[in-house]
């Protein structure tokens, strides 16, 4: 079998695994109820990963992007693992207990996932409540999580992440620490996405060739396990 039939069988697999999951998304809504939202990723196009969804808990639609969660799956191929009842905040402040369960074809190889988001918001405030009346320690802040239909929000919301951790603007740092802004986006899936390259460049003001040099010097550092190809004609 060429190479070329290998990829068409393999694809039509996994076209066939996104087909039956597809009406699973309503199934676990309409079990679940109104704060439960059901969502099938399809990684290989990560800009609009959203194939099948149901609930409205992220406020996305059919045609969405994946989020920063998403992208970290997508840079650990199929070494990534699934991520089972953690807790994240949407921008508009509601906290969501999620699964991801990533799907995978019959050669192991990671192509998507089926992800399921509680918003607990009402549940967190009167546990809220309880802990204060029964005098326990309220839990630590929960990290919070960027979700659109629009992945330009996504990767510039893990720019500015990024650049606080470091605390300090683009202007105000080394060399090294450019570099290594780089690198933690990278790992964090956001050069998979195509077109992030340019939009990184404009979120931090610097030239398209700038962050293609950045790039290429993060990769250079961790060569063991280098990212997609993001060259200039490659769609980053």
């Amino acid at each position: 079998m060429s190479a070329e039939s290998a990829d068409d069988v393999r694809n039509a697999e996994r076209d066939a695994i996104i087909a039956a999951l597809a009406p699973v998304v309503e199934g676990l809504v309409a079990t679940f109820g109104s704060l439960c939202e059901a969502v099938v990723h399809d990684y290989r196009r990560p800009e609009r990963s959203v194939v099948a969804i149901a609930g409205a808990v992220t406020g996305r639609s059919v045609g969405g992007s994946m989020s920063e969660i998403g992208m970290g799956m997508l840079a650990r191929g199929d070494d990534a693992a699934d991520e089972l009842n953690y807790l994240t905040r949407t921008r508009d402040g509601k906290l969501v207990k999620s699964s991801t369960m990533l799907l995978r074809d019959s050669g192991g190889a990671v192509f998507g996932a089926l992800c399921v988001n509680l918003d607990i918001t009402a549940v967190q405030q009167a546990s809220a409540l309880i802990s204060e009346l029964a005098g326990v320690a309220p839990r630590s802040e929960v990290p919070t999580t960027t979700f659109g239909d629009d992945v330009g929000s996504v990767v510039s919301s893990l720019v500015d992440s990024h650049q606080l951790q470091l605390n300090r603007p683009w202007s105000e740092l080394g060399r090294d620490a450019r570099v290594e802004l780089f690198r933690g986006l990278d790992e964090h899936g956001v050069f998979a996405v195509r077109g992030a390259v340019p939009q990184v460049a404009a979120r931090l003001g610097i030239s398209r060739a700038s962050a293609y040099s950045y790039l290429a010097k993060s990769r250079a550092r961790g060569a063991s396990s280098p990212g997609p190809d993001t060259s200039p004609g490659a769609p980053a």
